[in-house]
């Protein structure tokens, strides 16, 4: 990208100033230079008139405005705290809009964690906003993206005024800009990605473009940090605060990551920051979009309010569940609550269930011939269409009953987590995994808010021989679409050395996987790290 120097150089911008008291001279002689760099790319003049600009704000009274250097090198400032990340973050993916600013600070170990650092959050501001989509019985893009365009610039507002509030005592300035760049809707994206760019012009601050599904998989560490914020913050004394008391991240690597949201399902072995093997993904649409579809042919009209998954756990679950967030750790005590009892055997895992109605759901992948084909994939689709037919056939007749209803709407979630439980459980039961160290699974995403899967899940390990294995899930408000899990990856990726350029563009699709096509992570073009472009080799 042409720097703003080169372009005040070349077309004369150099003698443009700001006068304070005539602000319409000055911007109408700076309009008339402007069609002089009609050659260069459309986002690039943008930035560079914007950086221009921002230069020649007068200071207001008592501000000292800090000098940054945007070249590719990690940033600092004379008064920077090398310890601490103060971040904005952006979220616009898909319908929900959402931004935050945090400071989180990274300890010295102690104890017997010694060997690895700690980490605290103070969360300054977090608010999200989801799209009115009612009338459309499901996400419209468009509707989506006016929801964006109408908040991400409010709620940026009332972000920095908290975070100037909170830190004004301290004349603590913003260290970087974190959004989300995909996957996601390209348009959606758009919005907070550009906002994001110009923030970190104007602000002269890096950029992190935080890929979507590795914050859902960090989640659960951003959630230590925040413990360890409430335990510093309960001490009288946070600086001297004894390093031992702090917990470290959790989990560490390596862990499985069973990410499950309305456009992913996929199980991953995550081995490091940016290291994340799939191990199996839907082979057709995601198991958030099956519910959401079910939910619509099941679900009285009078029911049927969004998020319809959420709608539809209500409905075939309206007396069970818990308000313990925890309970998902614990060790299954017996399936009361939704009188569920797992399949202790892979065959009693395949079994078709038939109800008093003369229907059965059948488990995805069952062969012909009866045994589970042992592909590591996920599919619904095939799920999805018996289960729509099966509503149409009834209502054809007479009508599906309240009772049925309600017994399909549990059939519908049995089987699918069952199926999302059945790859697990080919993984941790096959040679591979024989050198796999972890013991945790991080289930994460919109569908992991799910309370009958938070219990499925827990019971078949437990059933299976795997009541060791750990599942870690996000709190219920961190499940779904977020800025405070943005704010989070971008931290990590920030504090191990990766920013991106002003450059990058939203993407659609993006893999985890190093081995995709695409090169995973690092492999979309735009990260920079030790003052060089990154290019991934092959």
């Amino acid at each position: 990208m042409a720097s703003s120097s080169r372009v005040d150089e070349q077309f004369g911008l150099s003698d443009v100033n700001f006068d304070e008291s005539q602000p319409p001279r000055a911007l109408a002689l700076y309009s008339r230079r402007v069609d002089l760099v009609s050659q260069l790319p459309a986002h690039h003049v943008l930035l560079c008139m914007l950086s221009h600009a921002v230069k020649r704000l007068p200071r207001a009274a008592g501000h000292q405005r800090t000098t940054r250097n945007l070249s590719h090198a990690r940033l600092t400032t004379p008064d920077s705290d090398d310890r601490k990340h103060r971040v904005l973050a952006i979220e616009t993916s898909c319908d929900d809009t959402s931004v935050a600013v945090v400071t989180a600070r990274k300890h010295d170990g102690g104890g017997e964690h010694a060997s690895r650092p700690t980490w605290s959050v103070k969360t300054h501001f977090h608010a999200r906003v989801t799209a009115n989509n009612d009338a459309h019985t499901g996400i419209h893009p468009v509707v989506a993206l006016d929801s964006h365009r109408a908040h991400t610039a409010i709620m940026i507002r009332r972000a920095i005024k908290a975070f100037r509030q909170a830190e004004h005592e301290h004349g603590q300035h913003l260290d970087f800009v974190a959004v989300t760049r995909g996957p996601g809707m390209r348009a959606n994206l758009s919005v907070g990605l550009d906002t994001a760019k110009g923030l970190a012009v104007g602000l002269n601050l890096p950029i992190v473009g935080v890929h979507h599904m590795q914050a859902h998989a960090l989640t659960p560490r951003l959630t230590t940090a925040q413990s360890n914020q409430t335990l510093l913050e309960g001490l009288p004394d946070k600086d001297s605060a004894p390093q031992a008391d702090l917990a470290p991240l959790e989990p560490d690597f390596p862990f499985l990551s069973l990410l499950v949201s309305g456009g992913h399902t996929m199980l991953l072995n995550s081995t490091a920051l940016t290291e994340h093997s799939t191990l199996a993904e839907t082979v057709d649409i995601a198991v958030g979009q099956y519910l959401d579809k079910a939910a619509r042919a099941i679900l009285p009209p009078e029911q049927l309010v969004a998020p319809y998954g959420k709608a539809l756990e209500m409905f075939a679950f309206h007396e069970a569940g818990s308000d313990d967030d925890d309970s998902a750790s614990k060790p299954w005590s017996g399936g009361l609550a939704y009188n569920y009892s797992p399949p202790t055997t892979r065959q009693a895992l395949l079994d078709r269930r038939l109800t008093e109605w003369g229907w059965a759901l059948t488990p995805p992948l069952i062969e012909r011939a009866g045994g589970e084909s042992k592909r590591m994939e996920y599919t619904f689709a095939g799920l999805l269409t018996y289960v729509e037919r099966l509503a149409t056939r009834s209502a054809e007749v007479g009508g599906m009953g309240m009772e049925e209803r309600i017994k399909l709407a549990q059939e519908v979630q049995r089987i699918a987590f069952e199926h999302l439980a059945s790859r697990l459980i080919l993984y941790l039961t096959s040679p591979i995994a024989a050198d796999w160290k972890g013991n945790t699974v991080v289930v994460s995403g919109g569908v992991a808010a799910n309370g009958f899967l938070r219990h499925v899940l827990r019971g078949i390990l437990d059933a299976r021989g795997f009541p060791h294995i750990r599942l870690a899930f996000p709190p219920l408000e961190l499940a779904t679409d977020n800025a405070l899990m943005i704010a989070w990856a971008g931290v990590e990726m920030y504090d191990a050395g990766w920013m991106s350029g002003l450059d990058i563009g939203p993407l659609r699709k993006w893999s985890m996987d190093p081995a995709a096509p695409d090169g995973g992570i690092l492999g979309a073009p735009g990260w920079i790290r030790d003052g060089k472009i990154h290019h991934v080799e092959g």
